[in-house]
């Protein structure tokens, strides 16, 4: 069982699928391994790095060569996968509905295509989440990217010369990269408050000792879709939120966004005119960008400003993390194969609820049924 780590080549992807650890585990599973050279270089994972752990590194048709398994960040380009034989993995994170076009190429070239976004919330697959694991990083940076634009100080002081107040933050959209905002903007020392469309995240919020700003009186708004994601709204709902977070944001220094809809564009949640009237020298940090935004005028890639207020779009933040967040990627992936693995075998073979939730390519075909209706 031969193991093929691909080095990344999306714009400002920093990360790598698999470190030195994950290597050696992979190893101790009696696989080989094969790195593209300087796969890991951006994260800070030197090819002397893997080679000591185990692996070979070489030209990307050196890695390929072979393989049964291609272990990746995001997708590659189909065109760069010549020489991989019909019936390999590719184990990614794959953008399905961003990516439609890539998932038929992959099908067409034979490949077991498993997008890794697709894990199922459940219990036993928490360890293998990506979304979860890339997103609590993306929640942290996003509050350190903040304080690295605003230009005032976070914590409430007291000095000899007088009192430098604390900044207030607001957080919307209270998944795993709002939670751990919250937890970050917290420890910094900030004033802060949060809102999302599930009523249950009111606990969650109230436990790290931030504000919950919910609407109220809107009979049957809920929010919680399957798997713990947000849902789309009814118009009722989204009018009386607009109407609260439109009083509430005037008041606040920093707004961290962070709604995303799977399969879905980001929904709106601050519009131009709402950023109008934050005070000059407020930031925004939308980490939808990528998605379309949750804030109107965020550009993708860019620091942009509007009405004195600075919109933060950088793209994938948690790549900016390069180091540990290609640690945690890698063990999801490994800890994803390793389940599965089968020793008799010398390889993972799946089970039908997690092999049917990830799997979107197979003998020649799309089979997942969120991508054929």
């Amino acid at each position: 069982m031969k193991i093929a780590v691909l080095k990344e080549a999306a714009i400002a992807e920093r990360r790598v699928a698999a470190t030195p650890e994950t290597v050696k585990k992979f190893i101790n599973l009696k696989a080989s391994v094969a790195v593209e050279s300087e796969a890991g270089l951006a994260a800070s994972y030197a090819d002397a790095a893997f080679r000591e752990a185990g692996a070979t590194t070489g030209t990307r048709a050196d890695v390929l060569a072979d393989a049964d398994i291609v272990l990746a960040v995001q997708g590659p380009d189909p065109d760069s996968l010549a020489g991989l034989k019909p019936g390999a993995w590719l184990v990614a994170g794959l953008n399905p509905f961003g990516e439609r076009a890539r998932i038929d190429r992959y099908a067409a070239l034979g490949l077991e295509a498993l997008a890794m976004e697709f894990m199922p919330r459940i219990t036993r697959a928490q360890s293998m989440d990506i979304l979860s694991s890339q997103s609590n990083l993306a929640g942290y940076k996003a509050v350190l990217d903040a304080a690295a634009e605003y230009d005032r100080a976070f914590p409430m002081m007291m000095t000899a010369a007088g009192t430098v107040s604390a900044a207030k933050v607001f957080v919307m959209g209270v998944g795993v990269a709002g939670l751990q905002a919250i937890a970050t903007a917290r420890r910094l020392g900030a004033q802060v408050s949060a809102t999302d469309v599930r009523s249950a995240t009111k606990e969650q919020i109230l436990s790290l000792g931030a504000k919950p700003i919910f609407v109220e009186n809107v009979a049957g708004i809920e929010g919680e879709g399957s798997g713990g994601y947000a849902t789309e709204m009814s118009d009722a709902y989204k009018a009386a939120q607009a109407e609260l977070v439109s009083a509430h944001i005037a008041k606040q220094d920093i707004v961290i966004t962070t709604a995303l809809i799977p399969g879905r564009a980001a929904p709106r949640l601050i519009s131009d005119a709402q950023v109008a009237t934050m005070r000059p020298g407020s930031v925004i940090v939308d980490l939808a960008v990528e998605q379309g935004g949750n804030v109107e005028g965020s550009v993708v890639g860019e620091i942009v400003e509007r009405h004195g207020v600075k919109i933060v779009g950088h793209r994938n933040v948690p790549s900016r993390l390069a180091a540990d967040s290609s640690a945690l990627f890698a063990r999801n992936l490994f800890n994803f194969l390793s389940a599965f693995w089968d020793k008799e075998a010398g390889k993972p073979v799946l089970d039908e609820e997690i092999g049917t939730a990830v799997r979107v390519t197979q003998g020649g075909k799309v089979v997942h049924e969120r991508l054929l209706s």
